[in-house]
Formats: structure tokens, sequence, C-alpha cells
């Protein structure tokens, strides 16, 4: 097998744009920019093979997130609409947008909250939950796909890594 430093040297396209900028800039430090480089050109490779699966059961990312949101709520798989914009990180505008799309679909209804005749809550119609229950049967096939060719340790420390700059990152709460 290959070095780490061979492939990076002779496919790793970040690597190249930190040498050009060494080159250009050698007052600088570029070397931030082998991680966030990376990182960023990473994360827009998962993320068209992840949407793939979402696309094979008829949801973008975000319908995704919002049925994942209201299935992982547990009975009666329900939330009002304000919650589920914080849990998926989006506006109410466009909260409201996808949930007209679902609701159109078939896959969520919205009601009056029993409990706050003004509230709405949002929740899983049966056909909601058996597209979500494949969908992310698949999606969690398909990310193990994406991590199978990393060795397991790597895997773990990667993960710790993560974990520990995302709480650095993100403001407390903001983990849903």
């Amino acid at each position: 097998m290959a070095s780490v430093e061979g492939i990076v040297q002779s496919v790793d396209r970040v690597a190249h744009i930190q040498a050009e900028w060494a080159r250009e800039r050698p007052d600088l430090d570029v070397s931030p920019q082998g991680v966030i480089g990376r990182l960023h050109r990473l994360a827009g490779h998962l993320t068209e093979q992840l949407v793939v699966v979402y696309r094979r059961h008829g949801l973008g990312e975000g319908e995704f997130d919002v049925l994942a949101t209201l299935r992982r709520a547990g009975p009666p798989f329900a939330r009002a609409p304000g919650e589920l914009a914080a849990h998926t990180m989006v506006t109410t505008g466009a909260m409201s947008k996808r949930l007209d799309r679902l609701e159109r679909d078939g896959l969520v209804r919205r009601t009056r909250d029993d409990g706050d005749g003004r509230g709405r809550v949002v929740s899983l119609t049966d056909a909601g939950r058996r597209v979500v229950d494949a969908a992310f049967a698949d999606h969690m096939a398909n990310e193990a796909r994406l991590l199978a060719d990393l060795d397991p340790a790597d895997r773990a420390a990667l993960e710790a890594i993560l974990t520990r700059w995302l709480a650095e990152v993100e403001p407390p709460g903001a983990q849903h």
C-alpha cells in the first residue's frame, strides 16, 4: 500500500493549493488550509453521496432531516413546527416550505395542539414513518459504506477529534 505522503502528493488538490499559496505568500502560515480545505472538500463529496440515498426515497436532504427528527422523537412522532426548525437548524420560513411538501406527499400532517389551541403540531403519518424507516436503514448502510475504508482505530480517533472540535465551535444546546 502506498504511503499517505505519496497519496497526498499525487492526488490531493488541497496540498497543491497550499504549495501555490506558500510560494505566493511565504509570509502567511497556510497550514490551516490543510485541515479546513480537506474538511470542506470532503463534506461536499459526502453530501453528494448522502443525497443519492434520500432521492431514492423521494426525499431531499431537508425533507429527510424533518422526517428523521420526527421519527426519533418517539411516539407519537410529533413536534411543534418551531421545535422542528430549531432541531434542523433552519428558519421557520424554510421549515414551512419543507412541511408543505411533506404534507402534500402525505408524509406528515399538521394539526392543532391539544394543549394549546393556537399552536400547531406536525406528526408523521403511517406513510411518513414507513418512508423514513426505509430511508434511514439505507442511510446507515450508506454511511457505513462511506467509512468502510477507514481503519477502525482511525475512525474512532477521527470521531473523538471531531466531537471535541464541534463542542468548541457549536453553541451549547445546539446538539439535536
